[in-house]
């Protein structure tokens, strides 16, 4: 019985390394890119503190890779996938996610004292088929951070939903 179980924790640990190993030729994939087509990184894997979750752990934020593209600066999230059959590789990219790097860009924002500079959202997908070469695809402005901004009811915002 143990042996079996150590198979299957074997297994798991390959697959993990494996995609780990596949998101990290991504992002090398990624940057590479960003370069050619005029991108000049600041850092790549910027991970801070971010804040606490509801059971008050810890919670760690990463930006992939960051950028300036001219005079504005870009948080690049990079997506790897080796097939994109059954969902594009964009659809990673969730409002939880995209909420993440909100919080960890402004950390990274407060921290540099960055203030009168644009800056924007940005994704970089990467196929990697097993047996072709891979694709790289640019989306620049993906998402806005005022798309998460707390707003306030009004007393008229109601009718619009009666």
């Amino acid at each position: 019985m143990s042996e079996n179980l150590s198979i299957i924790y074997d297994d798991s640990r390959a697959a993990a390394n494996s995609t780990t190993a596949l998101g990290e030729r991504g992002e090398r994939l990624a940057a590479e890119y960003l370069t050619k087509i005029g991108f000049r990184t600041v850092i790549t894997n910027f991970k801070v503190p971010v804040g606490r979750n509801s059971k008050g752990v810890s919670v760690t934020g990463e930006i992939d890779i960051v950028a300036l593209d001219g005079d504005t600066l870009c948080f690049i999230e990079v997506k790897t996938r080796r097939s994109d059959e059954f969902t594009p590789v964009i659809t990673a990219v969730d409002l939880k996610k995209q909420r993440q790097i909100i919080r960890t860009a402004k950390v990274y924002r407060r921290m540099f004292g960055i203030r009168d500079i644009d800056f924007r959202y940005d994704v970089v997908t990467v196929l990697m088929p097993k047996y072709a070469e891979p694709t790289v695809e640019l989306i620049k402005g993906f998402w806005i951070e005022s798309k998460f901004r707390k707003q306030s009811w009004s007393n008229n915002a109601w009718y619009d939903f009666v």
